[in-house]
């Protein structure tokens, strides 16, 4: 008998459909793979990161809960009382703490799905950049499911050159084949293990394509 799918906590749902809504309202919205995302057991999405967008974006079309990183310095006010609700993670801003990967252990230990960035911050360009460790870290260390990633057209409309978004013009984001701990470990005598095993996460990120667009 399979295992239920975990509950959505209503709060989130709302600000889920709200970023859906969103996105399909103001962009050309679209994704791809979603037939590869797992909707219960432990699952990591590793993306490339390329805007402010990405977090919502990323979540935007499915159906399970996710535990977000958001930066320790964004906890304030009515804002921070939503993040806390959304079960967010509190990420330090030069790094992650150890509060914070506890926090993400935690949750996939208890069969969550956390969303992070091999890449480790926004790129400056919008190309993809080596990755940093920690992604192979968690990856390797949880065994949990990871889901590639790849996101196009949010450093556009919303990237870090931009004091403001900008309306209009396509968002896709693709989801790749699931890896497991298997194809993503190099093993305990590797050198450099926990970086390749982000290499090869992010190299499973750099396959991922967006839809051709056809001229009428």
């Amino acid at each position: 008998m399979s295992k239920p799918r975990p509950e959505i906590p209503p709060f989130y749902e709302c600000v889920r459909v709200t970023a859906d809504w969103f996105f399909s309202t103001f962009y050309d919205f679209s994704t791809s793979g979603r037939q590869h995302i797992p909707l219960q057991g432990s699952a990591i999405f590793a993306a490339n990161h390329i805007s402010f967008y990405d977090p919502p974006a990323i979540g935007a079309q499915v159906h399970r809960p996710f535990n977000y990183f958001a930066r320790d310095t964004l906890y304030k006010g009515l804002f921070g009382k939503a993040l806390h609700k959304l079960d967010t993670i509190p990420v330090a801003r030069d790094n992650a703490d150890i509060r914070s990967l506890k926090a993400i252990f935690k949750a996939l230990k208890k069969e969550g799905a956390v969303a992070i960035y091999p890449e480790g911050t926004r790129s400056a360009d919008g190309k993809l950049a080596e990755p940093k460790p920690g992604a192979g870290m968690i990856a390797c260390k949880s065994k949990a499911t990871v889901i590639p990633t790849r996101i196009f057209g949010t450093f556009e409309a919303f990237g870090r050159q931009h004091k403001l978004p900008q309306l209009g013009g396509p968002i896709h984001i693709a989801y790749g084949r699931p890896m497991t701990v298997d194809e993503i470990d190099p093993g305990k005598d590797h050198p450099e293990r926990y970086l390749e095993a982000s290499r090869r996460i992010m190299a499973r990120i750099a396959e991922l394509e967006a839809p051709q667009v056809t001229a009428v």
